[in-house]
């Protein structure tokens, strides 16, 4: 709804002291690629890899489907993981998560071994606090895939409020980010004939009135962005065709996005029509659609979000410095507050400060309920929720949930009727809780828990910091069984991702606990620089030219697990997934002998040529542009498709991805495998023909994923020696 998501539509601990290991690179991890190899389309010889659905390439994917599931699957460890994976991916004692509805009803969208697409269905409050709610289904996705002969996966619903009987339901073909959008009636629970449906695109759709949407959308040539998103926003009015609604807002050919959306109050009301113009993936401006058509830039920092509207309240917080009209000065990180009447009259109104997080706060999470803000702030990367509310005087005033504390914490949906909102409840060895809690009273009560799905008996959490290559203490977690040896033989899995201010927070994970520490693994979660865990100020410190400090910090925790002797080089392996994918090639292409084995999930491999491939455009403000000599300079010293080179102790690695992703372009997986194969090296590699950017387009092809992915490690990790 507010400018982060518009974009992103575009994841008892015991602090220890630090073991004083500073990392120390080899000599060539900051040397040039190497001959030339990929540093231009003459000189990659796999360009023929990124035509996603070229006979050719689609040949070779099978080949090497054939080859690594025949390896994997061929493992007699794999059949027991796979039931394993299957039996909790598809268990239907998960926690239903709910979305509350303006009546106070709760809808649910739901998958099971019944359900494999899913079902989007609802049920009352009170119904829900039992243990056997009674809910009616809206929309049967499976239904509607064989009625239609699609491959359906359902990616969300915006109904129109207050009464929210009108409805846009987004479906996607085969997982993919670009949808088709269609009206739905759900009073009859039926498509609308000859209501709004819009053909298969990225960018999304929102509600003005009954009769009127605002949308953003592939209209042709020359109406996308170089990042392949809509760079205008349409006015479409029921009975028009969309290549009738006309331009009320255009963006730069450069920009990453543009959308619209409606700012209402509790009730439902219209407060503003406003637009986001995402310059690039963190800087944007925010536009109010004026009554004659016309628009005016709201004045906001380019690296801002607007959280919420409470009480009249807007709130925004700001991730750089910025002083306001009104003279006052934000850090950032701050979440301000103005009267939106007052300030739509006059920007130079005076904003409130509600929150200023400290260096090791981080603010994850921000709602509001009718009457109040609700905040999941953390400390050291430990959750708590807070409640806020304006007072006459104009302060905020602050209160604490009564909930655990040192675990992790998630705001959920929130109640525009009253103040009820849910929180989740989390830890690595604690099965999550969903507690219903009154922000009026900061009473909170666990409504639905989930029972353990492997065994802990033993096990603990641990937490500890390496030292960085700069100095900089890295925070990272051990979950493993309390009495493992010290003897460096543990096999452990250390997973990362660094990006795009996404934190790592504690979490339960069934997969994680049965398919892998119940047997003896150690599971270990690094909370590197370029993500969220600090806040804003965490992330940029890895940003573009600085990105190798993140490369360098998931290194120290590897050194730094070795340091301790909780495992060593043979049972050390890496996980991560897209921009995770790349902390992976940046791993084995720097420190190659710290590792043997890593599962690379739909990664980011050929960073000169990331902006030119799908969504890559939009990261730039990420890494840096490869097009501009100085930034291509600091790029191509990390890029792990030009780095890989002969002659190294480069494990076996898993690569994966997804034909429809249309996220990552799968042509970084593939190459990277081919490049490896050129050089020598044996590689797994797999790739589902259905799922998009998550890698599963229903629960069965995700269970197959988690099993491949555990005997690999299993292979790669806990065999001795590692089997080939």
């Amino acid at each position: 709804m507010f400018r982060s998501a518009a974009l992103a539509a575009l994841l008892a601990t015991t602090a220890l002291s630090s073991a004083a290991m500073a990392q120390t690179a080899p000599a060539s991890a900051h040397a040039p690629a190497a001959g030339g190899f990929a540093t231009s389309d003459a000189t990659d010889p796999y360009l023929w890899l990124e035509e996603v659905e070229g006979e050719r390439a689609m040949e070779w994917v099978r080949a090497h489907n054939e080859h690594s599931l025949g390896v994997l699957q061929g493992d007699p460890r794999y059949a027991q993981l796979h039931a394993q994976a299957l039996e909790i991916v598809q268990s239907r004692d998960r926690i239903p998560g709910v979305g509350f509805n303006h009546d106070g009803t709760l809808d649910n969208f739901w998958q099971d071994a019944s359900h494999v697409r899913g079902i989007w269905r609802t049920t009352t409050l009170d119904s829900y606090r039992t243990a056997e709610p009674v809910w009616e289904t809206i929309l049967d996705i499976d239904a509607l895939s064989t009625a239609e002969g699609k491959n359906w996966v359902y990616k969300g619903v915006t109904c129109l409020p207050p009464e929210q009987t009108r409805c846009l339901v987004s479906l996607s073909d085969g997982g993919k980010d670009a949808v088709t959008i269609r009206e739905f009636d759900r009073a009859t629970r039926t498509f609308v004939a000859d209501g709004f449906n819009l053909p298969e695109s990225k960018g999304g759709a929102s509600w003005i009135d009954e009769n009127t949407l605002l949308i953003s959308r592939d209209f042709g040539e020359g109406s996308l962005t170089d990042s392949g998103y809509p760079r205008t926003v349409r006015l479409l009015r029921r009975g028009q065709s969309l290549d009738q609604a006309p331009v009320i807002f255009e963006g730069q050919q450069t920009d990453v996005s543009v959308s619209g959306y409606v700012l209402r109050d509790a009730d439902g009301a219209a407060k503003a029509t406003l637009i986001n113009r995402g310059i690039n993936f963190y800087e944007g401006e925010t536009w109010r659609l004026n009554a004659d058509g016309t628009t005016t830039q709201l004045q906001l920092p380019a690296k801002s979000n607007i959280n919420a509207l409470v009480q009249g309240q807007l709130v925004v917080t700001t991730d750089q410095d910025w002083t306001a009209p009104s003279g006052q000065e934000f850090k950032t990180g701050d979440v301000i507050a103005w009267n939106l009447d007052q300030w739509l009259a006059n920007p130079a109104t005076p904003a409130q400060l509600v929150i200023r997080p400290t260096e090791r706060e981080a603010i994850e999470g921000i709602t509001n309920t009718r009457n109040k803000l609700v905040v999941a702030l953390y400390e050291n990367v430990r959750g708590s929720v807070y409640v806020y509310e304006p007072n006459p005087s104009g302060e905020w005033a602050r209160t604490r949930l009564d909930l655990p504390q040192n675990v992790t914490v998630g705001v959920g949906s929130a109640s525009d009727r009253d103040d009820k909102v849910f929180v989740s409840v989390a830890g690595y060895l604690n099965p999550s809780s969903l507690y219903l809690a009154d922000a009026s009273t900061t009473q909170a009560e666990v409504v639905k828990s989930l029972p353990a799905k492997f065994d802990a008996t033993g096990m603990v959490v641990e937490q500890f910091e390496a030292r960085s290559a700069d100095g900089t203490m890295i925070p990272y977690f051990v979950v493993h069984k309390g009495d493992m040896p010290m003897d460096g033989s543990n096999a452990t899995l250390l997973y990362g991702y660094g990006g795009f201010q996404s934190s790592l927070l504690p979490g339960y994970s069934a997969t994680v606990g049965k398919l892998w520490l119940e047997r003896g693994g150690v599971y270990v979660i690094a909370n590197t620089r370029g993500g969220g865990e600090f806040g804003p100020r965490w992330h940029q410190a890895a940003l573009q030219q600085n990105r190798q400090r993140a490369h360098e910090d998931f290194q120290a925790v590897a050194l730094d697990l070795t340091a301790r002797n909780i495992t060593s080089q043979p049972h050390l392996g890496i996980m991560g997934g897209s921009q995770g994918g790349l902390f992976m090639g940046a791993m084995l292409t720097q420190r190659p002998d710290l590792i043997n084995g890593a599962v690379i999930q739909v990664p980011l491999f050929d960073m000169l040529r990331f902006h030119k491939l799908l969504a890559g455009a939009s990261w730039i403000a990420e890494y840096g542009n490869p097009d501009v000599p100085e930034q291509r300079a600091w790029i191509e010293q990390y890029s792990p498709y030009q780095r890989l080179a002969a002659g190294q102790p480069y494990p076996e690695v898993f690569i994966h991805t997804s034909t429809k992703d249309d996220r990552v372009h799968p042509g970084h997986a593939r190459k990277a495998a081919a490049r490896l194969e050129e050089l020598g090296y044996p590689v797994l590699f797999y790739e589902n023909t259905d799922g998009g950017h998550a890698a599963g387009a229903n629960l069965q092809e995700t269970a197959r994923r988690l099993a491949l992915e555990y005997t690999y490690l299993t292979r790669r990790l806990m065999d001795t020696p590692a089997e080939e």
